[in-house]
């Protein structure tokens, strides 16, 4: 039996209601977990739709491809250029040829080639992924959040080539890590190297080997996307303080993986000479070959971080004193037509000769191949008849006439807006006198008063207009039974005549 005592005892945190959720910060483990999660969705999503290809494909294991083909998009791209498509194709037929070896050699080529383009998510419209996962706000209350992210991505490269690029979030995948620091996760996997090799556990050794150069990639990466943005825009990329941090960081990492590669390399060839087992020097040699290929791409990406620096002060210099691109429109009317109709036809008509043939552009020659040359030369000539061919009569139909307002309604809402230059208007005492008139008036007025708050100085400045209208707003409400907004002051500019003489005269 419980007294009273023991049950004033008990918290009062114990005793009150459920708990409000954890805020995001306790949340973020959960969200890491989701988003790693929503990568591999994908590669299972594969499994899930080959039932809808023409055919049966239950025998293929897609994620397996899947994997396969993200593994040597990664191993064949290096720090300026990417994977070929076609070569990953082909070197993913052995692996689906393996599982299916009765099927067709066609059918293994379009299962590669199916599992590569889901890959990339060619159906869609950015080629992206999106995942949707939910935390709990700072209140408690669940949120939702979008997570877009690509496993391989096309890239352009030279000579209007595309290459095969896989993103951080496909290399995660791949070593089964998601949002790990990068420097902090190569260090961890060199040393579960080296000490697997020191127990001379080299299967186990060749697995943290290729994570090792999966990080490696990684970080190469991360430099070559912030190089690509110093390209495109130097004011993108904070170069003041973090890409410094990180080229000192990534220059200290190369240093130390070089001494601790080396020390691993002498290790895995003392095992390979020591061992008598077969397997064993198998498996030392595809070590040896996968750490030079770590300390190639090390000494690849310690070049790049040494160009980086010179690379940032070239680009911004180059951006900061090229100058402005000038793009200008040509009014055909302003700029030639209205010029040219006072003149006589012989001056105007150089005029025109000079802007058409520089406006037509360059003519393709009749004949660019000798054969072509010898058939118009040895073709008689056809006789044409003196005035061309006969035109043939063209069917015209009338067009209904479906406005909405008749030309008397445009003349008077015309008249009405035909206000002195010094005497603007109120909209709302244009549309009351509009609406004494006629009940459909008040509508084009207003929708001419709308129109004429964006006025085009220029172009009626360019064709000889003597005056424009024009509507501000000064913040007044409209008082109106049918319309709402802003009460517009209307009025009536007067264009500089003797300005629009000068210029027609010097254009021509």
């Amino acid at each position: 039996m419980t007294s009273p005592a023991s049950t004033d005892s008990v918290p009062p945190q114990l005793s009150a209601g459920p708990r409000p959720a954890p805020g995001p910060a306790a949340d973020e483990g959960l969200a890491r977990r989701l988003r790693a999660l929503a990568c591999t969705a994908p590669l299972h999503d594969l499994d899930t739709r080959k039932a809808n290809l023409a055919g049966e494909y239950s025998v293929y294991q897609m994620a397996e491809i899947a994997l396969a083909a993200i593994d040597l998009v990664t191993l064949n791209m290096d720090f300026d250029t990417g994977a070929d498509h076609d070569q990953i194709v082909a070197r993913l037929i052995p692996r689906i040829a393996a599982q299916a070896p009765r099927r067709p050699a066609a059918e293994h080529e379009r299962v590669a080639r199916w599992v590569l383009e889901n890959l990339i998510n060619v159906g869609s419209v950015d080629r992206g992924f999106r995942a949707v996962y939910g935390v709990f706000g700072a209140d408690g209350t669940y949120v939702r959040r979008d997570y877009d992210f690509k496993l391989i991505e096309e890239v352009p490269g030279p000579g209007g080539t595309v290459y095969l690029r896989t993103t951080d979030e496909a290399v995660n995948v791949l070593v089964g890590a998601l949002d790990t620091d990068v420097t902090s996760a190569q260090i961890a996997a060199e040393v579960k190297l080296e000490v697997l090799i020191s127990r001379g556990r080299l299967a186990d050794a060749q697995l943290a080997a290729e994570q090792a150069r999966y990080r490696t990639v990684q970080y190469s990466e991360t430099l070559r996307r912030a190089l690509d943005a110093t390209r495109r825009n130097v004011r993108a990329v904070d170069w003041l303080s973090t890409v410094p941090d990180m080229i000192t960081e990534a220059l200290d990492h190369v240093a130390d993986r070089y001494r601790h590669e080396n020390a691993i390399l002498t290790n895995i060839r003392k095992a390979r000479d020591e061992s008598e087992d077969l397997e064993h020097k198998r498996r030392a040699a595809e070590l040896v070959d996968i750490v030079k290929d770590c300390i190639r791409r090390h000494t690849q990406l310690q070049s790049r971080l040494l160009e980086a620096g010179p690379l940032f002060r070239a680009e911004q210099d180059r951006q900061a004193f090229s100058a402005p691109a000038r793009t200008s429109g040509t009014d055909l009317y302003g700029h030639l037509l209205a010029p040219l109709l006072p003149l006589p036809v012989e001056r105007a008509s150089r005029v025109t000769d000079a802007f058409f043939t520089h406006g037509t552009g360059l003519r393709t020659p009749v004949s660019v191949r000798m054969a072509d040359l010898v058939e118009i030369l040895l073709t008689p000539p056809v006789e044409r008849e003196h005035l061309g061919a006969e035109m043939p009569e063209p069917d015209l139909i009338a067009t209904p006439d479906d406005s909405r307002f008749s030309e008397e309604q445009l003349t008077a809402a015309t008249s009405l807006l035909d206000l002195p230059a010094d005497a603007p208007r109120r909209l709302s005492g244009l549309l009351a006198d509009a609406r004494r008139r006629d009940p459909e008036l008040p509508y084009l007025v207003a929708l001419l008063a709308v129109h004429a708050a964006s006025p085009p100085f220029g172009t009626a400045y360019r064709q000889g207009e003597r005056k424009l209208l024009f509507a501000v707003d000064d913040g007044t409400e409209l008082d109106d039974p049918e319309f709402g907004g802003a009460d517009l002051i209307v009025g009536t500019a007067l264009l500089d005549a003797a300005g629009m003489a000068a210029d027609r005269t010097e254009a021509a």
